[in-house]
């Protein structure tokens, strides 16, 4: 038996990281895929014998199926985020599997999170705690998108402005959420800062270029 040389052991070794990250990215892709599913069960069932009924079931329900459009769009651009990011990383290190759990935690809570907010009273306070975990969990991904730049986590060929480009797009959405929490406390329309404010910051962005 022959041993291996320099070069087999050095690709052997990045093909083994290369392996873990494909892991970690297809684990992450399963936990969302949850997630979303968890979303679907909590939706209630309408009621009645009759069209009229039905409707009438719907509408009681009305909030309920509001948040899930609502978290399931939210899900959905987490998950964007992340597939965009990690199509260009060939190996993880400690911090980055922390990290991702950290950020799986928050897409696992979300179905809890959206049926606190679809429930009736205390609407502050629902609030608040449903756009507390998009916060936490947009800056668990920051740090996730700093931790694969800093360390070189990425491919060699990855594209210089994706990390400026997923810094930008993720600050606005924490600021957005964020600027939700107080507003919330005096009006339940604290739901058009998460439009407003992204929507205003792409103007602003638009007009700096022009």
């Amino acid at each position: 038996m022959t041993d291996a040389t320099p070069g087999e052991d050095t690709a052997a070794a990045s093909q083994e990281r290369l392996f873990a990250a494909e892991r970690l990215v297809f684990f992450s892709d399963a936990v969302v895929a949850i997630a979303i599913t968890l979303l679907a069960l909590e939706l209630p069932l309408p009621e009645g014998f009759t069209g009229t009924e039905l409707l009438h079931s719907l509408g009681d329900h009305k909030s309920e199926y509001i948040s899930f459009l609502i978290s399931f769009a939210v899900i959905g651009g987490h998950w964007r985020a992340h597939h965009r990011l990690f199509e260009h990383v060939t190996t993880v290190n400690s911090g980055l599997i922390r990290l991702s759990f950290a950020w799986l935690l928050m897409q696992v809570i979300m179905p809890f999170a959206t049926k606190v907010i679809g429930e009736d009273g205390a609407f502050e306070f629902r609030f608040v705690f449903y756009a507390l975990v998009q916060v936490i969990a947009m800056t668990v991904f920051v740090l996730m998108v700093w931790q694969i730049q800093r360390h070189h986590l990425h491919r060699a060929d990855t594209p210089p402005e994706l990390f400026g480009r997923t810094y930008r797009g993720a600050g606005v959405m924490i600021a957005a959420f964020a600027v939700s929490i107080p507003v919330a406390f005096f009006t339940e329309w604290a739901y058009a800062c998460w439009i407003v404010v992204p929507l205003v910051s792409g103007l602003l962005l638009r007009f700096r270029k022009a």
